[in-house]
C-alpha cells in the first residue's frame, strides 16, 4: 500500500520549512508569491492532503457548499443572493468566503484545500484565477478570468451586452462615444470593449484610442479617466461604462464638472446592480442576471455532488452563457450637439 504524503515530505521536496509550507496551504500571509507557488506545485505533484482529510473526512457529507469570492463588492453580492435562493428547499447551507482581494492570485486553491472535504461539499468561484480542476473537490466557476476550461463555468454574453450598450447610443445619434474599461485580467472585460470596438465599426465609426480608457471596475478610476475625456478638445457626447460602478463614477465627474447627464453627456453601465435604478439620473445599463448566474452555478454543482450533472461520470464540462439585455432610463438622450 501506498505510503500517504506528510507534509515533511512536502517540505523536503520543495526545500523549505514545514512551517512555510502550513502557510500556503492554509492562505496566510508572509510567503513570497513565488515560494507559495512553488510549495502549491508540490503538493499537488505529490498529491499531498491535510490530515483532516487523509483521515476520511472527504468521505463525509457536510451538507454545505461554499461561494468564494475576491471580495464582497455589489457583483459578488447579487450572485450570493441567487446561489442561496437556489439552496432554498434543499439540505445544503451556504458558507461565502472571501479571498481577500482580487490581486492575490490562486488564491482560490489555497482555500479549497483548506475548506474542502471539513466545512464545504464542493464550490462555486466567482472570477476565479484559475478554473483547472481541483482534486476530490467539485467545483463550478462563474465569471473565470480565462473564459471556459476544464471546470464547468456560468457567465454572460458579454460581448454581445456590450454592442447592445453601444448600438442604444449609437440609435440616439452619438458618435463620439468613450468607453471604461474593466479589469485587464478578466475575459469579460476583453469581451466588453470587443463589443464596444464592433459597435461602432459596424457603424462606421472609427474607435478613438483617446476615448479608451481603463478604469478596473473601480468608481475613482472612472472618475478620473471622465476627467481626462471631458478635458479634451473634442470631447465625447457619450461613455459607456463597462460596469454601473464605473458609470456612477462617470456621474460623480460630470456632477462636479457641470456637465448635465443626458444633456450634455450620456452614460451607459452594464451589471444592472440594484444601485443603478437609484442614481441621478437613474442609469441606462445593459442588464445580466446575476442573481441567475449564481443560481445557476449552484445547480450545477449540486449536479455535480449527486453525480447527475455536466462533468460527471468523465463527461465533457459544461458552459452556460446567460443572455443580456438592455435597460433604458433617465441617463440617455439624443447629443445636443454634433462631434
Amino acid at each position: 500500500m501506498r505510503r500517504r504524503v506528510t507534509i515533511t515530505d512536502v517540505a523536503q521536496e520543495a526545500g523549505v520549512s514545514v512551517a512555510t509550507v502550513s502557510k500556503v496551504i492554509n492562505g496566510r500571509d508572509g510567503i513570497a508569491a513565488g515560494t507559495a507557488a512553488h510549495v502549491q506545485q508540490v503538493v499537488e505533484r505529490l498529491g499531498y492532503e491535510s490530515s483532516l482529510v487523509a483521515r476520511g473526512m472527504r468521505s463525509q457529507r457536510t451538507h454545505a457548499v461554499g461561494v468564494l469570492v475576491a471580495e464582497f463588492e455589489p457583483f459578488s453580492t447579487e450572485i450570493l443572493k441567487g446561489a442561496g435562493a437556489a439552496l432554498a428547499g434543499t439540505d445544503y447551507a451556504l458558507l461565502a468566503y472571501t479571498g481577500g482581494g482580487a490581486g492575490r492570485a490562486g488564491w482560490e486553491r489555497r482555500y479549497l484545500s483548506r475548506l474542502s472535504g471539513t466545512l464545504i461539499d464542493g464550490a462555486v468561484l466567482v472570477t476565479p484565477t484559475v478554473v483547472d480542476p481541483v482534486a476530490g473537490v467539485p467545483v463550478v466557476a462563474v465569471d473565470p478570468h480565462a473564459g471556459p476550461g476544464a471546470t464547468p463555468t456560468v457567465d454572460s454574453d458579454n460581448l454581445e451586452g456590450a454592442m447592445l450598450g453601444v448600438r442604444h447610443l449609437l440609435g440616439l445619434g452619438h458618435r463620439r462615444i468613450g468607453f471604461l474599461g474593466g479589469r485587464r485580467d478578466l475575459e469579460s472585460s476583453a469581451l466588453r470593449e470587443a463589443g464596444y470596438v464592433q459597435a461602432l465599426i459596424d457603424a462606421g465609426v472609427t474607435p478613438d484610442p483617446a476615448l479608451l480608457h481603463v478604469a478596473e471596475y473601480r468608481r475613482d478610476a472612472a472618475y478620473e479617466a471622465t476627467a481626462a475625456m471631458l478635458a479634451l478638445p473634442d470631447p465625447p457626447t457619450a461613455v459607456f461604462a463597462a460596469n454601473d460602478v464605473s458609470a456612477m463614477g462617470i456621474l460623480d465627474a460630470a456632477g462636479r464638472l457641470g456637465v448635465r447627464v443626458p444633456d450634455d453627456l450620456s452614460v451607459v453601465g452594464f451589471d444592472d446592480i440594484p444601485e443603478s435604478a437609484s442614481t441621478t439620473p437613474p442609469l441606462t445599463t445593459v442588464r445580466q442576471e446575476i442573481q441567475q448566474l449564481g443560481a445557476v452555478a449552484v445547480r450545477l454543482l449540486l449536479d455535480l455532488l449527486d453525480g447527475s450533472g455536466v462533468g460527471a461520470a468523465g463527461d465533457a464540462p459544461g458552459h452556460v452563457r446567460l443572455p443580456t439585455s438592455l435597460v433604458v432610463r433617465g441617463s440617455t438622450a439624443a447629443p445636443r450637439r454634433t462631434a
